[in-house]
């Protein structure tokens, strides 16, 4: 992702001091809140909703390593904003609090427009983006939601705005229960810098880093007033741990503070950022801390020693033949979970997982991929004019896994066939191409299938949890033959029709479970439904 910035020349007018806060009460020409609530339902795109399916390294030639243990599903895509002409939004950051993500957007062209968007994720069948706020004079490179505010930064062209003293500033908006409310007054904080990049919050300051010749500034989190400013020559993203903070500095690598501010060590890096590109590093584990390292792919470093790790390099999907600008933009850390946005070459996934093994893969999105961050269950990634996109890593509830705890993980191929007259189950969580039960099958955990699932003549399938099948795009259906039986404890969506044949039998276990079927059900000849669920289509 392109940050820019215009060198400041003030007028007369306004002051430059780098600590003024000023608390704007009144709606203004530079911000404008989104009244139309047809244009915000639009913005929900739903076209490739459904399972996503990944290229795993080495798979084409039978002699792929750790297979990855995901059932990942998108939810929808958040079309970007467009206000008075400014149609050439992209997404730059998000945060994701509760039920809702809080998203910013910026313009690479050489003028200045942004946007904030707050999207209810609580229904993932159903996100619904529940306010916006458009900015005709400022770019919104990053943001953070904490306790009834959204805190966001970026660039403003100060020599046109009414109220900036710099280019580069930092903004408080209240927010309650997913609207934002700029009559109750927007708080500004302005900082020496072209462009703030990063924005983190703590216990009781704000954060933020301002690019070239910029700063890392500490403002009070209550008020805005600015508490300390540290000159760096050119800072692109910050993270926090409980002890200490990191800086990513393009002239001396990772920066490791206190909490008082005093350097505890620097670890350098030997990468080209390239001049005015947002990269982040993420604290990841007890110890170590990732950097997006554009060519290079992703550096992963041990904060202790101060060592270079490894590179972990960019995964290239051979199916996707026109691969421009490979470059890793950005890293974000969920656990174990590691993932790399690769511009053009998409959106990569590292697992470390408990075996010492190591999967990796590279997902089926659309759109460069410049920014992702992951929190809880969910990923984000951003993905230019594509818009945001919104995924589902569905891991398995750990309630659900201490039921199943005496089931072996799923360790097969991405093709299951069980064949007649054979008893197979499994726990864990697992994304397969092909799924056909002659036999009989008990599932425990999250699944998705790419293509139909084909429960056979006299078969069984047990599922407890979660099933996925297809994509809204390339919708798949869920074929159950003749005398078969399938019983479900937990969820099912279908991208598709679910088929009953004859002498079919569909129930439901339990009191807490659904139905998401998004074509049609159709029923051929005698079928049996029984038990309780909820039919979120109205489809039975």
């Amino acid at each position: 992702m392109r940050l820019k910035y215009i060198p400041l020349v003030l007028a007369t007018v306004l002051f430059s001091c780098s600590d003024e806060t000023t608390v704007y009460n009144e709606e203004s020409s530079e911000i404008a809140l989104e009244s139309n609530i047809t244009i915000l339902e639009n913005s929900v795109d739903l076209d490739d909703a459904g399972v996503i399916d990944f290229y795993e390294p080495g798979e084409e030639s039978g002699k792929n390593g750790a297979s990855l243990e995901y059932a990942l599903s998108l939810v929808a895509r958040i079309a970007p904003p467009s206000y008075r002409g400014n149609n050439n939004l992209t997404a730059t950051h998000v945060d994701l609090d509760g039920n809702y993500a809080y998203v910013s957007y910026n313009t690479v062209e050489a003028t200045y427009a942004g946007a904030i968007d707050v999207v209810n994720v609580y229904n993932p069948n159903k996100p619904r983006v529940t306010s916006r706020l458009y900015y005709v004079n400022a770019d919104i490179n990053a943001i953070k939601y904490d306790n009834g505010f959204i805190y966001a930064v970026g660039g403003v062209d100060a020599e046109t705005s009414v109220r900036a003293t710099s280019n580069s500033f930092v903004v408080k908006i209240p927010v309650s229960n997913g609207k934002m409310n700029i009559s109750r007054g927007l708080t500004y904080g302005f900082q020496q810098g072209h462009n703030a990049n990063d924005i983190k919050v703590g216990d009781t300051s704000v954060w933020v880093t301002s690019g070239k010749d910029g700063v890392l500034a500490q403002y009070n989190k209550s008020d805005l007033k600015l508490v300390n400013e540290l000159p760096y020559a050119d800072l692109r993203s910050l993270d926090l741990a409980p002890d200490k903070m990191a800086l990513l500095d393009t002239q001396k690598g990772i920066v490791l503070l206190d909490d008082a501010l005093r350097i505890i060590k620097e670890i350098p890096v030997d990468t080209d950022f390239g001049a005015v590109t947002k990269k982040t590093l993420a604290f990841y584990g007890d110890t170590k801390v990732a950097v997006s390292e554009a060519g290079k792919g992703m550096g992963i470093y041990d904060h202790t020693t101060a060592t270079l790790l490894e590179y972990v390099p960019i995964i290239i999907d051979p199916k996707n033949n026109d691969v421009n600008d490979k470059v890793t933009n950005a890293v974000a850390a969920n656990e174990k979970l590691l993932l790399m946005a690769n511009g053009g070459a998409g959106l990569s996934l590292i697992d470390e997982m408990d075996n010492g093994q190591r999967g990796s893969g590279v997902l089926e999105l659309d759109g460069s991929i410049n920014y992702v961050m992951s929190k809880d269950d969910f990923v984000f990634a951003a993905s230019g004019k594509n818009g945001l996109q919104i995924i589902k890593l569905n891991r398995p509830d750990q309630s659900l896994a201490s039921r199943c705890s005496s089931l072996s993980r799923y360790s097969g191929t991405r093709k299951l066939v069980v064949p007649q007259g054979t008893e197979k189950a499994y726990s864990g969580s697992y994304t397969f191409r092909s799924f056909a039960v002659n036999g009989s099958l008990l599932l425990c955990g999250t699944w998705a299938n790419t293509n139909n699932v084909q429960i056979n003549t006299n078969a069984l399938f047990e599922m407890k949890g979660k099933i996925i099948v297809g994509k809204n795009r390339r919708r798949k259906n869920f074929i159950v033959e003749k005398n078969a039986t399938v019983r479900i404890e937990g969820t099912m969506v279908v991208y598709g029709d679910l088929i009953l044949k004859d002498g079919a039998t569909l129930e439901f276990i339990g009191d807490t479970n659904s139905a998401n079927i998004v074509g049609k059900v159709t029923k051929e000849g005698d079928v049996t439904i029984t038990g309780t669920f909820n039919d979120v289509r109205n489809k039975f």
